[in-house]
């Protein structure tokens, strides 16, 4: 699919990966859709861009607030062509703290807003996707969502987190060979240490080390590259089904 002139609704798109995935399709010639929660930055971000974007304050898991943001993206922009999943959160906690088993609160939380939010913008995107005219390639429409390398080595403490990601992994093939006859392809991308606002918040010598832990390059991911492999997606068409580990061949150990 050609990234120029598509539409892309891009959640978590205030900030990090979302954000940079956001000004890299614009410069690509795209427009965007951003959804967050945070309006304020979201704000700033569709600011930057220009007529380029429309922002609106999205919570992932509630149907009305996608369904009207997929709406007011239609309004703006006439259609969908791809929609990025980037919004979610990690909220660490041992299964057996110093204080007992673990409330289940924030778990449940969590698989809310990463897997119920990420399957709540799939299904809504879908289906304005389905309406659109195929292209060349057969193709109306590309799906791109976030995992993480915790879904396939979670470390202590990361059960909501890692379970979370290992959803969205389980649910990209199925998705995928559902849509096939629609033409709208599927994939998945599983960063790992990345230069996000939830690594970001992390002194300076524990992020030094957390980089010295990549074998190669021997640092944090840059949001730009996540963004690039986005970009990358969208253009080939052979790309589906699969979720893609971008990670400098990190493998997390248990702590």
């Amino acid at each position: 699919m050609d990234i120029r002139d598509s539409v892309a609704v891009i959640t978590g798109g205030a900030s990090g990966l979302g954000r940079q995935t956001a000004l890299e399709l614009a410069a690509a010639g795209a427009r965007v859709a951003l959804l967050d929660m945070d309006e304020e930055r979201g704000r700033a971000v569709a600011g930057e861009l220009g007529d380029r974007a429309i922002f609106r304050r999205t919570d992932v898991t509630d149907e009305a607030q996608v369904a009207a943001a997929m709406d007011e993206a239609v309004r703006a922009f006439d259609r969908i062509d791809v929609a990025v999943n980037c919004a979610g959160i990690g909220i660490p906690a041992k299964i057996l703290g110093k204080e007992g088993p673990m409330d289940m609160g924030p778990f449940i939380k969590t698989i809310q807003v990463n897997v119920i939010g990420t399957m709540n913008v799939i299904r809504l995107t879908a289906a304005r996707m389905a309406d659109n005219e195929p292209n060349a390639e057969g193709e109306r429409g590309v799906v791109i969502n976030t995992a993480s390398v915790a879904a396939y080595e979670g470390q202590i403490g990361q059960t909501a987190y890692a379970s979370s990601k290992a959803g969205i992994i389980g649910l990209t093939l199925p998705a995928a060979r559902e849509f096939a006859p629609l033409g709208i392809r599927v994939v998945t991308i599983a960063p790992g240490l990345f230069e996000t606002p939830m690594l970001l918040g992390l002194p300076e010598k524990v992020l030094a080390s957390l980089g010295a832990s990549v074998p190669f390059p021997p640092r944090l991911g840059r949001p730009a590259e996540y963004a690039m492999l986005v970009g990358h997606i969208i253009a080939n068409p052979m790309l589906n089904g699969t979720t893609i580990r971008l990670d400098g061949a990190i493998r997390m150990a248990a702590k």
